[in-house]
């Protein structure tokens, strides 16, 4: 198992960057696939962003070329750096991880944290 914490979120002017981190523990971090999920008030949550085993990285549609997702193995932690942000970004930023799958829906990630706030003013 592995259980995870992310931090870094807060507020920010629309136009500005965040970097979200995600620390794990337990097994060791090069055995997951880790995942960005977001879920903003009123809406499901949904899929950001996904780095593999060996860093290949896939985006959702609303974040390519803003967001960039990466990892540190050795440090058991994983990023989320956010630019050019946007009020609509506004939302509970989730990491999650799964051993098995390259995923990008919610139920191909088996451990999840407890989210870290982003809120973006206009």
């Amino acid at each position: 198992q592995v259980q995870l914490v992310e931090s870094g979120g807060g507020l920010v002017q629309a136009g500005g960057s965040l970097r979200l981190s995600c620390t794990a523990s337990g097994r060791p971090f090069s055995d997951y696939v880790m995942g960005w999920f977001r879920q903003a008030p009123g809406k499901e949550r949904e899929f950001v962003a996904v780095i593999g085993w060996s860093g290949t990285t896939k985006y959702a549609n609303f974040v390519k070329g803003r967001f960039i997702v990466s990892r540190d193995n050795a440090e058991k932690t994983g990023y989320l750096q956010m630019n050019s942000l946007k009020p609509e970004d506004t939302a509970l930023y989730y990491c999650a991880a799964d051993s098995t799958r390259f995923g990008t829906t919610n139920s191909e990630f088996d451990y999840w944290g407890q989210g870290t706030q982003v809120t973006v003013s206009s």
